[in-house]
């Protein structure tokens, strides 16, 4: 039994996310029944990173084990010629048996990327926010994230999680030209954490609550105190580290 892993980057543009549903299509479900078509058997493929419905990936981690004795080159041209031109694979790898994409993850990277300014081409994965925004108070918020460990202000209220901590690695904003992003790396993250933590610091550089309203916030744990979540199309799984 061999244990395979890929490096694969979609558009989430038309999926219900990563992760297999009983309704919809997702990237996971297209991928297991692209693999079953190449090698002949059903896998269970294991992704590092729950991504959301509309949410992008440029790193995902996936892994799956299957008795094929084909050549990796072969799975990988394979892939990319039977899966739709939104899902493609960069890499393919064979790992130890034990490789578990998702446990043995030691960090997941997201950026969040927002447009100042009207766009065109890029109005897909872009969030265009048209408020005047202080660069200074994003930052601000950015940085007092790392001193956070509960999240449950900002975890969607139907997620189920045995726990709400998360150790934050980065957290900063970074601005080029007319683009904000916020660039954030964690251990773990929760079910729509980036996107609520997004669109509450920027009602907060936008002057509708105070720096010292986002402190309560997390503060409360109960979501229902965060404001608006971000729309998805701005949030890209950037890197997952091992």
């Amino acid at each position: 039994m061999r244990n395979i892993k890929l490096l694969i980057e979609y558009d989430g543009e038309n999926y219900f996310g990563w992760q297999i549903q009983k309704e919809g299509k997702t990237v996971q479900s297209v991928l297991k029944e692209t693999l079953k078509t190449l090698l002949q058997e059903d896998v269970n493929i294991i992704g590092a990173g729950r991504t959301d419905a509309g949410v992008h990936a440029r790193g995902q981690v996936a892994n799956f084990r299957t008795e094929s004795i084909r050549e990796l080159k072969i799975i990988h041209r394979a892939l990319n010629g039977l899966l739709p031109k939104d899902i493609r694979i960069h890499d393919v790898s064979e790992e130890a048996y034990e490789f578990n994409a998702r446990y043995d993850a030691t960090a997941r990277t997201y950026k969040y990327y927002i447009s100042l300014r009207p766009l065109a081409i890029e109005r897909k994965n872009r969030w265009y926010c048209y408020y005047k925004l202080d660069i200074n108070i994003l930052n601000l918020c950015a940085d007092y994230i790392k001193s956070i460990k509960d999240f449950q202000s900002f975890c969607y209220a139907r997620s189920e999680q045995k726990h709400y901590l998360c150790n934050i690695f980065t957290s900063e904003w970074i601005k080029m030209e007319d683009v904000l992003i916020y660039h954030v790396s964690a251990n773990r993250f929760l079910y729509g954490m980036v996107r609520t933590l997004v669109g509450t610091m920027i009602d907060v550089a936008r002057g509708k609550l105070s720096f010292e309203d986002f402190k309560l916030i997390t503060e409360k744990r109960d979501r229902r105190y965060a404001t608006r979540s971000a729309p998805a199309k701005g949030l890209v799984l950037e890197k997952v580290t091992y």
